[in-house]
């Protein structure tokens, strides 16, 4: 049984609770791993032949063989592992992986369950969400751009990457570590307690307005890594500052953050399809069909192609005297 009184007096205070091994290895994670492992097989042979990549890598084992590829993923190319669209203009084939063992994942009772302590039983799934596959930084190819969501993260609050429509919106952040998160491979950082001193200035870095950072002026010392063993669990406050260490290891470091919020409050992302998870006032509002989502995300992307998308994701401007 959760103790639900230590669990909120803990994240009222510190702004992050961590519950080690909430999800089983085997059961949970293998589902995803299975997936993401036929995805690889896809691309790698689409890229290999298309000259994208040099080899297949085909005889290293899965976690290697997923680091060789994506070391050598520009941005565009990454996009296809991840589960939202990408900053910036949308077209008719901009990559996103849409399917069923992720969608199950959105919705895993072991994950609603914490989150109802945090938020409650009306729990919305917030379109604000990715997954981090970070190889070894030392072998990412020298000729690539690689994406900011192979490397090392930024100093930031969740609340910075919502517009301010958001800003009272209950918006948990819920980090899944997919292997063991070390200090070496690049674990994430917090600075407990942080969450209670409000919104800090963030400065936008590279194109769309997507990408942004917190100054190292703003950042306190008293700053926490978090490594966790596969399965373990980080919810974290909108408000809390983190980052993430560099990848130092000979291997990846994979994560998912998704995000969650009450049923009914603003998304800070409403060009993106979100939906209800958990609800137990009305259930049959719950989305249950993974056809159903798909759906949603495919039809969306087809609207902001023919339509466009707001030009920022977020509030920050380039001439904040902060950011000089």
């Amino acid at each position: 049984m959760l103790d639900t009184h230590q669990l909120k007096q803990q994240f009222d205070e510190q702004g992050f609770v961590v519950v080690e091994r909430l999800l089983d290895p085997q059961i949970d994670l293998q589902p995803l791993i299975n997936d993401y492992a036929m995805l690889l097989d896809q691309l790698a042979d689409e890229w290999y032949a298309a000259g994208r990549i040099p080899s297949l890598f085909s005889d290293l084992p899965f976690h290697q063989r997923l680091a060789a590829v994506i070391s050598h993923a520009d941005e565009k190319m990454y996009r296809h592992f991840d589960i939202t669209l990408a900053h910036g203009p949308i077209t008719e084939d901009s990559p996103i992986h849409l399917s069923e063992a992720v969608f199950n994942f959105l919705r895993h009772p072991k994950l609603l369950d914490y989150i109802e302590v945090f938020i409650g039983p009306e729990i919305y799934c917030n379109p604000i969400q990715h997954v981090r596959i970070k190889p070894p930084e030392a072998v990412i190819a020298q000729n690539i751009k690689p994406s900011s969501l192979t490397t090392k993260t930024t100093w930031h609050q969740d609340q910075g990457v919502a517009r301010p429509e958001a800003d009272e919106t209950e918006m948990l952040t819920v980090w899944i570590a997919v292997t063991d998160a070390t200090i070496d491979n690049g674990c994430l950082c917090v600075v407990p307690g942080s969450h209670r001193a409000g919104l800090t200035t963030h400065c936008p870095i590279g194109d769309h307005g997507g990408l942004i950072s917190i100054p190292d002026k703003y950042i306190e010392e008293n700053v926490l890594p978090l490594p966790v063993p596969a399965g373990s669990v980080l919810f974290l406050h909108r408000l809390a500052k983190h980052t993430s260490l560099t990848n130092n290891s000979d291997t990846i470091r994979w994560s998912y953050d998704l995000r969650y919020q009450p049923v009914g409050q603003p998304t800070g992302r409403d060009e993106f399809p979100g939906f209800i998870a958990r609800s137990r006032s009305n259930p049959e509002s719950v989305l249950d069909s993974f056809e159903a989502w798909q759906k949603l995300w495919l039809e969306t992307r087809s609207y902001l192609a023919e339509n466009g998308r707001p030009n920022r994701t977020n509030r920050w401007s380039d001439d904040n005297p902060a950011c000089a």
